[in-house]
């Protein structure tokens, strides 16, 4: 993208975010008004735009750029994890757990996907949602251990994995690619009006967790300040030397990088809530590096 481009849109999800915001602050967005419209992103919006992604002709090169990326994203995600057995040894347990597992899971699933989207056009959709596919195990089985080890079963992390409504979104786009169909103007149509609600919904809600910012939400310490520029500089930059040095597409490094410079994932407040560990240093740490992050995602697009 150039730089004008880069700039509106950044400037479009901040518009977004202060809509959301005024919503939460008049009593619009309440907490079930949020959770609906989060499973109305993930389970009918994102899908939407991930079938729709698929459209193009397959061919033997983007088969080879799907398996590509695919590895490229285990690579990251194995250095994630090693990141995140490496990192706040003299923690208490309730603190370290939070911000390992946030090294290791971040929102690329919720923020990444229309931000790909919005940068790279379809083929970034597509991309990403091959990219997010070893996160998506990650996320229950390694991620998962960090709060309980003995909440990991293999059977549910593979079906939670396999079932997802994104992976099921990849399924259906893959099979469109490979056997394609004429739908119906109208289904078309339906889907893409669907799939432009996305970023709107999905910069909405976060902007609305932003209004929910309390005190002590505003005290910040140096384990918080390290883990964004690990999760928001650091992480993406070896990404993005590691991919330049292997002299990958600049597609497949793109998506890559920005999937990788995302801040921490909003499912850290919930896990942190369910096994007992700082739910409100979780949200500190969700919302601080979201902050940040509308900083530093401009920076890597213009990297880019």
């Amino acid at each position: 993208m150039d730089l004008a481009s880069l700039w509106s849109l950044q400037g479009q999800l901040f518009a977004l975010l202060a809509v959301g915001a005024l919503l939460r602050k008049v009593g619009l967005f309440q907490e079930s008004t949020k959770g609906f419209l989060t499973d109305l992103v993930l389970y009918v919006t994102l899908p939407c735009s991930i079938i729709l992604s698929f459209r193009m002709e397959i061919s033997r090169e983007l088969l080879l750029s799907f398996s590509i990326i695919f590895f490229v994203s285990m690579g990251i995600q194995l250095f994630c994890f090693l990141l995140s057995r490496i990192t706040y040894r003299k923690q208490d347990e309730g603190k370290k757990s939070v911000l390992r597992y946030g090294l290791l899971v971040s929102n690329a699933g919720f923020l990444g996907l229309p931000i790909a989207g919005e940068l790279f056009g379809a083929a970034g959709y597509m991309y990403a949602s091959i990219y997010l596919i070893p996160q998506r195990v990650v996320m229950w089985t390694a991620g998962l251990s960090i709060f309980s080890p003995a909440a990991v079963n293999k059977k549910q992390a593979a079906l939670k994995v396999i079932l997802h409504p994104c992976m099921v979104a990849v399924y259906i786009g893959l099979l469109w690619m490979l056997f394609p169909v004429k739908i119906p103007s109208f289904m078309e149509m339906t889907l893409s009006s669907l799939a432009g609600c996305t970023t709107a919904l999905s910069m909405m809600l976060i902007g609305s967790l932003f209004a929910e910012m309390k005190r002590e939400h505003l005290r910040l310490d140096g384990n918080l300040i390290v883990f964004s520029l690990l999760r928001l500089g650091f992480i993406p930059l070896v990404s993005y030397l590691v991919t330049r040095f292997m002299g990958l597409d600049p597609l497949i490094i793109g998506v890559s990088v920005i999937l990788a410079a995302m801040p921490g994932g909003s499912s850290t407040v919930i896990l942190a809530f369910k096994y007992g560990r700082d739910t409100i240093y979780a949200s500190k740490l969700v919302i601080v590096s979201t902050f940040l992050s509308l900083i530093s995602i401009p920076v890597w697009g213009m990297v880019l």
